[in-house]
């Protein structure tokens, strides 16, 4: 007979198990993150691979899969290198239009609050001072991220070519009587990770066609480049969508005159993440997914926290696969309900004083 521990035992247990796993989560950053996202790539990627395996050895197949996706992302890349060029086209007259407005700004804050010109310099100078260490920390981050760039690769390959002997190994780590529910847990968390990478894709092309559509409509310049650029930072949860906003209302500013083209690209951008929420992350991003709006928002928020961007990418998968296995062990199938988006009809208190009143 196993002894069970009371809550307020249990608890405090669990809250330091949490505390230990988010240090050393954060300790290994620079190896974690590499690795989920070749995980996510290496998943993605799968069926490409088994297609071509059929016929090729398993080494050259794998390869034919990743070419195929890097062919893909330089192809983005170069759309978006072309883009940029007619940008610096138009350089010259938005570095004018910015210097006009910054003429006015420096007028109207000595008008209305007494701020000379040489005093908001100096408030310009020292904010640029104090900005050094996070320009500083940036770059180390943007060196980061090219050593990233090319691990992911190598992880990504390695883990498509040795598959079965990690599948293999995830069965014979559990006992006998668990290993159907360990095949349930693999393949669903296969099935939700192709179908939620898959969604985000389409979703992303989606959003960037009605961006660039309603700013080719409305006159902006670079429309197709930022219409593009705002589909790519939406896919940060919650925050990007804010950005990408910024961006055309920011270049309408610089090149037109007047604020009437900025206040329709705020209500088209308002239209366009309406139909983003409540049409297509519902039917084509959360077809597996199902996470409810609390607890995704904590998790992105936490990934954060942890990871930084990286992290608000890799929350969202990482909270499905936990909600998988959550939903296959009895004692975890709470935390998996609690994570889901199907909301009781009622309390289960009232549901157990009603059973006590009709015995």
């Amino acid at each position: 007979m196993t002894k069970e521990y009371p809550f307020y035992i249990k608890a405090p247990v669990i809250l330091l198990g949490i505390v230990i796993t988010m240090f050393i989560l954060n300790l290994l950053q620079d190896v974690l993150v590499p690795l989920a996202f070749a995980t996510l790539i290496a998943i993605l990627l799968n069926p490409l691979s088994n297609r071509f395996s059929k016929r090729l050895p398993k080494a050259i197949s794998i390869i034919i899969a990743m070419l195929i996706a890097l062919a893909i992302v330089m192809g983005l890349m170069y759309f978006l290198s072309s883009q940029v060029a007619h940008f610096f086209d138009d350089l010259d007259a938005i570095k004018a239009k910015l210097i006009q407005l910054l003429h006015q700004s420096q007028s109207w804050l000595e008008a209305n609050f007494g701020l000379s010109t040489k005093k908001q310099v100096q408030m310009l100078n020292d904010a640029a001072n104090s900005s050094k260490a996070v320009i500083g920390q940036t770059l180390s981050g943007l060196l980061g991220v090219l050593s990233v760039v090319f691990l992911i690769p190598v992880y990504t390959f390695l883990i498509m070519y040795y598959k079965t002997l990690i599948l293999n190994f995830l069965f014979e780590v559990f006992s006998e009587e668990n290993q159907s529910k360990v095949l349930d847990i693999i393949t669903e968390t296969k099935s939700a990770i192709q179908s939620y990478i898959v969604g985000l894709l389409i979703e992303t092309a989606i959003v960037a066609v009605l961006n660039s559509t309603a700013l080719l409509i409305l006159g902006v310049q670079n429309a197709i480049l930022i219409g593009v650029i705002g589909a790519i930072l939406n896919l940060l949860p919650y925050i990007g969508g804010i950005i990408a906003i910024a961006l055309p209302v920011l270049m309408a500013t610089v090149t037109m005159d007047g604020f009437t083209t900025q206040l329709l690209i705020i209500g088209a951008y308002a239209l366009i993440q309406f139909i983003d929420n409540n049409i297509l992350v519902p039917n084509i991003v959360s077809s597996k997914v199902q996470i409810n709006a609390l607890i995704s928002i904590i998790i992105v928020l936490l990934g954060a926290s942890l990871w930084g961007v990286s992290g608000m990418f890799l929350s969202i998968p990482f909270i499905a696969v936990l909600k998988i296995i959550f939903d296959r062990i009895d004692g975890l199938k709470p935390w998996g309900k609690l994570l889901g988006d199907t909301i009781p009809t009622e309390y289960m208190g009232q549901l157990k004083r009603f059973r006590r009143r009709s015995m």
